[in-house]
């Protein structure tokens, strides 16, 4: 069998997985959608109806001035939407991947199919890299589709509550095209790796708490108004975020072993 369409099957394989799994397939969707769709609708409604407050005055005090145009609520909005939203986009795809990828060899070994896998017409190596792409598909398709329903919803609320549309900065650019997918490979190759040591899928999506802290606390210092990531601070996040997932995965594809992942099982 060729083997670009053997590593295909076991992507199919994992994604259809998810897909039959209500459950799992319902705490992928409903936190992000939470995070993208109600939190900001909260903050524009609120900024709508109170936009004189004080904490997004503060807020408002470390903008740029290239970045303060139209009325008080204009601003406050983008402020939200290019400064504040941008940060939960790097929550959305370590969450994601610590539901998917934390099964991907624990769940073979709980389902006992993971001789079976191993006997596919793959190497150890190749199955490592189907199960991350898998996850890693999965996890941008979340992301973009947390995108969407962010700004189509964001849109509609700005457009009849302030009579016009909001653009999204170029940031956005970097965070979709570069740190999301970033992101989302770290997480799906750590949480992966971790899952071959794992002898159960919840003993694997505990080491994907310890991910999220370091978001945690960029996402505080959003809130506190001490950090903003502006288009060049995403930029080098971004650069950074991708070397260093090239570097995770050359270094677990060159530890995983037939005996680390069958020690456990």
């Amino acid at each position: 069998m060729n083997i670009r369409y053997a590593m295909q099957d076991v992507i199919k394989k994992d994604l259809r997985g998810v897909a039959a799994n209500r459950n799992m397939l319902l705490s992928i969707l409903i936190v992000p959608l939470i995070l993208t769709v109600v939190l900001p609708s909260i903050f524009v409604f609120v900024i709508h109806m109170a936009p004189e407050d004080p904490d997004m005055l503060k807020l408002l005090d470390l903008l740029p001035a290239d970045a303060r145009s139209g009325s008080l609520e204009q601003t406050l909005t983008g402020l939200i939407l290019n400064y504040i939203m941008p940060v939960f986009f790097l929550v959305i795809p370590i969450m994601a991947a610590s539901v998917t990828a934390a099964s991907a060899f624990a769940g073979e070994k709980e389902k006992h199919t993971l001789e079976t896998l191993l006997c596919c017409p793959l190497s150890l190596k190749q199955i490592f890299c189907a199960k991350v792409l898998a996850s890693f598909f999965l996890s941008m398709a979340v992301c973009l589709f947390s995108f969407c329903c962010m700004m189509l919803v964001l849109e509609t609320e700005v457009f009849f509550l302030l009579g016009s549309l909001l653009l999204p900065g170029p940031g956005w650019i970097f965070v979709l095209l570069l740190i999301s997918p970033s992101v989302s490979l770290i997480a799906v190759t750590l949480i992966i790796r971790g899952s071959a040591k794992a002898r159960s899928v919840e003993e694997s999506q505990q080491g994907a708490v310890f991910l999220i802290i370091p978001v945690l606390l960029l996402i505080a210092g959003q809130f506190s108004g001490h950090l903003l990531l502006n288009v060049w601070l995403l930029a080098a996040l971004g650069v950074v975020c991708a070397l260093l997932a090239w570097l995770l995965l050359k270094i677990a594809l060159r530890g995983f072993t037939s005996e680390r992942l069958l020690k456990a099982s």
